[in-house]
């Protein structure tokens, strides 16, 4: 039984009066089709996360990171969001998207990993263009760069998960004209000191901290 199968059950239990698409998390009014997707601006030269080295699975190595970015009102300043698979630590970095995106995403990535290098080994991000200069990218961390399946967000999941509690900060609503960089500096640490159960209600800026010193 695949996740799509189960949508269209609840999207057809509302159309009847139903109301199991209650439960949702996430209560869309209208819902992407999958299957399909826009091929153009797709970063070239990419490297599919089928070719992951197998110790990536198991969350066992410190270092390898999920990338992405955020938007907000009106959709031009964004967030570019790190996330560390193993223990959750969160990097954030304000560009402006009135550059050129892919230029702004790549000095973002660059410069919030630089002082982490030697403890990135990968990173993965999904297919949006303003990644289209992951393998600068790669060249300057020193690290091999994939890229997820189209529409597959549960395959970034530390990520994707860290961007919701992101939100909780930073609403769809929120102009990031708005935000300064000391605000982004307080939501990162804010986040970085928010007990996880994946850790065993310690936070990720204590479990690296203590792997790293």
């Amino acid at each position: 039984m695949s996740h799509e199968w189960i949508y269209q059950h609840i999207l057809a239990d509302k159309r009847v009066g139903g109301d199991l698409y209650r439960h949702l998390l996430c209560q869309k009014k209208r819902r992407k089709r999958y299957g399909s997707y826009d091929r153009r601006g797709i970063p070239p030269n990419r490297v599919s996360i089928d070719e992951y080295p197998e110790v990536m699975d198991s969350r066992e190595r410190l270092g390898d990171w999920e990338v992405d970015t955020v938007i907000g009102k009106g959709r031009q300043p964004a967030l570019v969001t790190l996330t560390e698979r193993k223990f959750r630590l969160t990097l954030l970095r304000k560009v402006e998207r009135k550059t050129a995106e892919a230029v702004a995403a790549a000095a973002a990535v660059v410069t919030s990993l630089m002082p982490w290098k030697a403890l990135t080994h990968t990173l993965t991000s999904d297919n949006g263009k303003e990644f289209a200069l992951h393998q600068i990218i790669a060249k300057l961390i020193e690290a091999d760069y994939f890229f997820a399946h189209p529409y597959a967000a549960w395959e970034r999941g530390a990520n994707e998960n860290m961007n919701g509690l992101l939100r909780q900060y930073f609403t769809k609503k929120r102009d990031l004209d708005t935000v300064s960089n000391d605000e982004v500096e307080l939501v990162m640490c804010r986040l970085n000191n928010r007990p996880r159960k994946t850790l065993a209600y310690n936070t990720p800026f204590e479990v690296f901290l203590s792997r790293c010193t």
